[in-house]
Formats: C-alpha cells, structure tokens, sequence
C-alpha cells in the first residue's frame, strides 16, 4: 500500500552539501555524509541525493560519493545526476542504491527509461522533471527546462511528463524551479494538474517552508511524496544551517491532517 513521504533533497556541488535559490546562488551548507547520518538518526522516510554537477559537465557519476553515501544511509537512497545509460543505473543499484534518477537524459531521450527499466526494475527508475512558469507578459502555462534550468524544452510538461510514464519511469519528481529556495509553499496548480495526469507514484519539490507546507500538499493531492532541501537544512529567519526533520510523532500528525482533508473532498 502507497504512503506519503516525507523525503529531504540534499545537493551535491563540487562534493559539498549545497542549497539554491531557483536553481543559483548555491550555499554550501555542509557535508553530505554527515547530513545522512543526521537523517539515519531522525529516521527519514527517505532520501534523495542529486549531483547538480555531473550533467552540466557531462560526467560519470561519482560512485566512489556514491558507494560512501548508500554505505551510511539506513533509509530508502535515490541518487540522481550524470546517469544517462542502463549500465550505470545498474552499477549504482549495485552500490546500494533503490532508485535511480534522471532528468535530462530522460527529456531527450525517453526510451532511456525503457531500458533501465529493463536492467534494474521499474521500481527503481525515477524520472526528475524540472518545471517552471513561462516568463512574458502574456505568458501562460509552464515550461520544461534541463542542466540546471540553462537548456529550454518546447515540450508540454503533462503531456511530457505521460510519455515519461508510459516509457518505463516508476516514479516522477515535479520540482519547480520558481519555488527552489522561496520556502513559500508548493505550487499547488501545477501538483494538482500533475496528480490528475499520471497513475505512477509522484513526488513534489521546490517551496516547502513549513510543515503546514506540506500537509497543503497532501490535502491537495493525496498520498503523493513531499520532498524539500531548504525545509530540512535551514532554521529562521536568517537561515541558519541546521539539519532538521519531523519526529515519527510529527509525520504521523501531517500525515493524517493532510490526507483526512483530502477524502473529504
């Protein structure tokens, strides 16, 4: 049976634990093995690691990183970043792995998904899609955008986002780049939109501020995952570093307060 999820999304830049703002103006905040064992410790439902490097510089992925992060964490580990063949999402389930993601490949090229789905199980196989609003003045609707939102896709984000899903992914990540940082609260339009669209397991990213935040989420969409960086690694006002996550008591309170608004709808 499907439950929501409460996943933080820790970045990787040049080795270092790092937090944007709409996908710039990275701050490193800290080590990222370190941070894993504070989630083992605070019993994450599970992780999610991307290499925000690996693409733009079109390189492997670290495994050494890699091996050293799935030998910590005690929690589902879904790793993304510079995958773009079936032999490397094998290698990388390998070490340790559950899931592995990809996004520009898999924009691309989505057979990709069909074939890793094939080495490794669909369950593995996670599809990130990168979202944001179109920008002009009459500008409606959303557009799809790779490498760290410097490559723009004249693609349709839901109807992408079905060929994704009838390729083979097992999951979707919708992250929204208008929100990465903002701590504003999710894009509830665009969860939703996406919610309706899909039957595969999806997770949302980019805008949690608060666990209020995230019940939205889960009162909006249902069992769906929420998953968030600034969230989980900065605390007040002036965002100092601090490594944070909802006990199980806690979870369990924003899991039943979103999802019982939700059947009543």
């Amino acid at each position: 049976m499907l439950r929501p999820r409460i996943t933080p999304c820790l970045l990787v830049h040049q080795g270092g634990l790092v937090k944007t703002v709409e996908f710039r103006d990275a701050k490193y905040v800290g080590d990222p093995i370190n941070a894993v064992k504070i989630f083992n410790e605070k019993e994450a439902d599970e992780l999610v690691v991307l290499d925000i490097d690996a693409t733009v510089n079109g390189a492997e992925p670290d495994y050494s990183m890699i091996a050293h992060l799935a030998a910590e964490c005690r929690t589902p580990l879904c790793y993304g970043g510079g995958v773009r063949t079936p032999e490397q999402a094998r290698k990388i389930i390998g070490l340790g792995v559950e899931k592995v993601a990809v996004s520009a490949a898999a924009v691309e090229d989505a057979t990709l998904l069909t074939r890793m789905a094939e080495a490794v199980g669909r369950q593995s196989v996670v599809a990130v899609l990168d979202v944001r609003k179109k920008s002009g003045l009459f500008a409606k609707g959303y557009e799809v955008v790779t490498r760290n939102a410097t490559q723009v896709h004249k693609r349709d984000p839901f109807e992408l986002a079905q060929q994704l899903q009838a390729a083979g992914a097992g999951e979707i990540v919708i992250n929204s780049v208008d929100r990465d940082g903002q701590m504003k609260g999710y894009d509830l339009t665009l969860a939703v939109k996406m919610r309706q669209t899909l039957q595969i397991p999806l997770t949302f990213l980019g805008g949690a501020g608060s666990h209020q935040d995230i019940e939205a989420l889960f009162q909006a969409c249902g069992v769906v995952g929420a998953s968030a960086g600034s969230l989980f690694v900065f605390k007040g006002p002036y965002r100092a570093v601090l490594i944070n996550y909802p006990h199980p008591a806690q979870r369990e309170g924003i899991y039943r307060a979103g999802l019982a608004t939700h059947t009543t709808k």
